[in-house]
This record gives C-alpha cells, structure tokens and sequence, in this order.
C-alpha cells in the first residue's frame, strides 16, 4: 500500500514540475513574442511649417521612396489639426512628443515673458549648462522648461534606460524639445563661422567619436554650391512665378531667383548660416541623421530606441520665399529624395518592417498677405506701433500710467499686479476694461480675459483653441486674437502662429512596423501622436498625455 501511495506522489510531483515547466516556456514564449512585436527604432520626422497641402499640391514632382512610400505603405491621417493656439516652432515639437499642449506641457512659445523673474525667455534655454562642440553660447540650452516627459522619455523609463534616445535637427529647439529629459544626447547645428554640430553638457560633457568625425569631413562645406532647382523650372507649374514682388532672398543677389551660389553668398548671410535657408539644409540633416544610426548603433537589439528628426530648412525657406515659391516647392521635392534616402539606410541597417515611423509638422502657414491682396482676399499686415501709441494713450488716460501693463508680446498683454495693488485697482475690472478698448482696434477680432480662459469650459472655435494654448502660471491676463490672414511680418515672406486652418492643418503619416494601410478624414489632433506611439510599443503614455490612442492606425 506504502509503495502505491508513493508512487502517486512521485507521479503527481513530476507531472507539477512539469506543467510548471511548461508555464515558464509558455511565458518565456509570450514575452519573447511581445518583444518582436516592438520595433527596434522608432523615428519621428517633423517637418517644419509643412502644410497639409503640400503632399498634395507637389504630388506629381515625389517619387516613389518619400512621401509616397509612407502613404502607399503606411497609413495617411488627412485631417489632422494642431488643437491650441499659437502654432510655433518650440510647443509644436513640444506637443508632438508630450501628446499634450502648451496648457500642461508648458511650452507656450518660441520665446516668452516670464513674470517671476520679469524676463523674456526662451523656450529651450539654460543658463545653468554649458555649450558642447562650440565655444560659444548655442550650446546652452536643455528641455528644463518643458514640464511633462515625452513618449522618448517614457520608453527610456520602460526599457530601464537602456533605450537610446538621440534628437537631431538644425534648430536647437527641434532636436532638444522632442528627445525629451533622459535622451542620451541631442544635436543641433551651429552655423556662422564654424558649421558644425553641438550639443550641450545636459546630455553629455564631451562629442563622441562619431559627431567629432562628422565635423572634421568635407561635408558641411561641400553644401555651399549652387542650389538650382532640381526639376527644370517650367516644370514647377505648382508655384507661382520665379520672379515677384512677395520674396526676400539672399544679402548679395539682387533678386529672389535661381539659381543661388551659396560659395558666393555665404560672407553676406552669417556663413555656413545661409545652408539652413536652402534646401540643402535638409540634406545636411539626413547625413547627420545617418551618422548617428550607425554611431549610436540604433535599432540594434532587443530594446526600442528612439530617433526624433526635425527639418528645420522648410521653415527658413517658407519665411525667406513665402508658400508659393519657387523655392519652397524645389526644397519639397529634395526633401523627398532625402526621405526616400533616409528610408533606404534604415532599410539597410535596422531591416525591412522593423523601424516604425511618423511624419507631421509643427505647424503650417499663411499665404503671403500681399499675394493674397493682389487676389482680392481679405488679408494684410499689422500695425503694432500705431497699435501700442493708442493703447499707452488710454491707459494714461484712464489711470493716469502706462505701467499697470509690464509686458505686451505673443498676443497677451502681462499685468503689473503690484502696481494694480498700488493703485487700489480690481483686476477683473481692469481685465474687462482692456478687453474693451483692444476689442475696438482695427484688425483685431477677439479679445479674451485670463479669467475666462480659468474659468469656462470651451469646446469649440478659436476659444477652445486659445484655452489650450493658455498655461495659468506662464500666459498672460489678456488674449488678442488678430484679423484671419493678417500678420505681423515683413511684406515679403510668410510666417504662423495662428489657429487658422493655414496654420493648424498638417500632414499626419504613420508607416512600418504594426501600421496599417489606409487613410481616414476623420479629425485627428497632434495630441493624438504621441499615445499612439505609446500604445504601439506597449509603455506608459507621457505623464501630462491627453490626446487617443489612434487605434485604427495600430496593426
């Protein structure tokens, strides 16, 4: 009887084991399997001031590797918004990455005015580091006003910091913004005498090997050449004529025509400056980018790296030539040829359907004014010096100071609440008052107070727009909203900032691996990119996130 017992013991603790070996395979299996489904790289591309009518209007002129190869291949959102005002360089990346808006993520521009320290600052900017690769002052600069983590973040925290992290752009603010508070290094271009790419001891005390070899090559300066355009010229029907009246150009060459000897130009245009103006910035971005693929090793093991990439050159150019340039449209079809370059490395060294990637912008932009004028569309250019003689002559008027306003910029104007404490004044009347008499100028077509912006609930329109935008302890106490297609802005060129359809509409492009194929009108907002990201890769979203998972985008 003792021998039977003991068998069944011996039999059931055998069989345990056993099961129990196999549950370990079984979630060695999964875990293995829930791995694979992660990419090895993601790689976010931002194009600056890219509008969405851009992938359409130059259709004709891409190939077959760019633009078209992510929307062929991957899935294409066509109505996709920036959901805040102001559309700008600095909380557009900002909110690409973070999947948030200026409201929580505090970017709330380019540059602003701090009412602690009664400074304007800028939005990437850190006395407290030092500059890495240049003597110079570029280099001082890091993400610490930026106050939520972004998905690079997130999947540096997910994969215990072993994730890479690397941000390259020509603009400091595109490169640092996006790869986050824990990326192992970003990169920016430092122009002027030097040409070189720097980064700042936030990151990093020293360049690696890598950016050091980069800078030493011909590279940087076998871009001043002549930039002509790339298709012959009457070829490029979808902009406007060569020769007009709505462009800068280059110091040094009496019209904004191709061709452009950069060799020739570059004494009269800050140096090696002058390439972030052509479309060869582009291209000096891609080779860095490729530099730092094979130098970081990206997407070469098991855990995800991350690779932000912005094309700053699109915005210079669209600034210098406007939207319906000649220019602008050449640097659109190099730029897809760089893209289609870009893809094939990444094919090469991280593999087929193993990298995934998005493609938007930081914002759009607006027809220039004066174009617009000779078409008979509503549209023109702002007096902000009339503008503020008029306002400083109410003030004085009716408290007998200009000073109860310490600062107007960015469309806000900053109380001094001493001096309103001062002068035994309410600040709610004094908001009201001033909503009044802004409300009242020529070309301005809302005005909204800091107290509105607290304490009502807005969903829709400019209002919800602006509520986005506003950061309580950083915006101003009163919100100026100018005329649709009225700027303050040199007559030739174009600029952004608006939350108007020119400037919010952007190109939304997911491809590779776990992206469908398709595409949707369905609205979708920047927001929405980032815990999308997240949920592909199975991490925590960014902690101040309040965009959706784009779910019919995932595979």
């Amino acid at each position: 009887m003792k021998r039977i017992f003991s068998l069944i013991i011996f039999l059931f603790l055998f069989c345990s084991c056993g099961a129990q070996e196999n549950v370990n395979d079984n979630v060695l299996v999964e875990m293995q399997n829930e791995t694979n489904l992660r990419p090895k790289l993601v790689v976010g591309i931002v194009v600056d001031q890219m509008r969405y009518d851009y992938l359409t209007r130059f259709e004709s002129k891409f190939g077959e590797g760019g633009f078209k190869r992510m929307i062929n291949e991957g899935f294409n959102c066509k109505n996709n918004h920036f959901n805040y005002v102001p559309t700008y360089t600095g909380p557009g990346h900002a909110s690409v990455y973070t999947g948030t808006t200026p409201k929580y993520h505090g970017i709330i521009s380019n540059n602003w005015y701090d009412k602690n320290i009664k400074e304007t600052v800028y939005c990437a900017q850190d006395d407290s580091v030092a500059s890495v690769g240049t003597e110079t002052t570029a280099g001082k600069m890091s993400p610490h006003r930026m106050l939520t983590t972004t998905v690079a973040d997130e999947n540096r925290l997910f994969t215990q910091m072993r994730g890479k992290t690397i941000g390259i752009a020509i603009k400091d603010r595109g490169a640092i913004l996006p790869a986050g508070h824990t990326a192992n290094a970003a990169y920016w271009f430092h122009g002027k005498d030097e040409g070189v790419w720097i980064t700042s001891t936030f990151y990093r005390d020293d360049l690696p090997q890598w950016v050091n070899d980069f800078n030493s090559s011909d590279i940087v300066k076998s871009y001043l050449k002549v930039w002509d355009t790339y298709k012959p010229i009457e070829t490029y029907i979808e902009s406007g004529s060569d020769l007009n009246e709505y462009e800068r150009g280059f110091k040094g060459k009496s019209t904004a025509t191709f061709p452009y000897d950069l060799a020739a130009l570059q004494s009269e245009n800050d140096g090696y400056d002058i390439l972030k103006t052509t479309a060869y910035g582009n291209s000096l971005t891609v080779d860095f980018a490729l530099a730092a693929i094979k130098g970081e090793n990206l997407g070469q093991d098991k855990d995800t790296d991350v690779l932000t990439v912005s094309f700053s050159s699109t915005d210079y150019v669209g600034h210098n030539f406007g939207v319906n340039s000649k220019e602008i449209e050449d640097t659109y079809i190099r730029l897809d040829k760089d893209l289609e370059r870009f893809f094939n490395y990444l094919d090469e060294k991280v593999g087929v359907g193993e990298y995934t990637a998005f493609l938007t912008a930081d914002h759009g932009a607006v027809d220039v004014p004066a174009y617009l004028q000779s078409l008979k569309i509503p549209s023109g250019y702002l007096d902000y010096n009339d503008r503020k003689a008029r306002f400083q002559e109410f003030l004085n008027e009716k408290y007998g100071t200009i000073d109860i306003v310490e600062n107007v910029s960015n469309n806000q104007l900053f109380f001094n609440k001493e001096k309103l404490k001062e002068l035994g004044l309410d600040i709610h009347d004094v908001e009201q008052a001033l909503v009044d008499e802004q409300i009242s100028y020529p070309n301005i077509a809302k005005v909204y107070t800091a107290t509105a912006m607290n304490s009502t609930n807005f969903t829709t329109g400019i209002e919800a727009l602006l509520q986005n935008g506003f950061n309580q302890k950083r915006s101003g106490d009163v919100i100026v909203v100018d005329d649709i297609a009225y700027i303050a802005y040199s007559k030739k060129g174009s600029t952004h900032g608006s939350g108007l359809n020119y400037d919010t509409h952007v190109p939304l492009l997911f491809f590779g691996k776990g992206i469908k194929h398709g595409e949707t009108y369905n609205k979708t907002i920047i927001p929405d990119i980032a815990p999308t990201i997240s949920a592909l890769l199975g991490i925590s979203f960014p902690n101040g996130a309040t965009g959706d998972v784009l779910g019919f985008v995932i595979d």
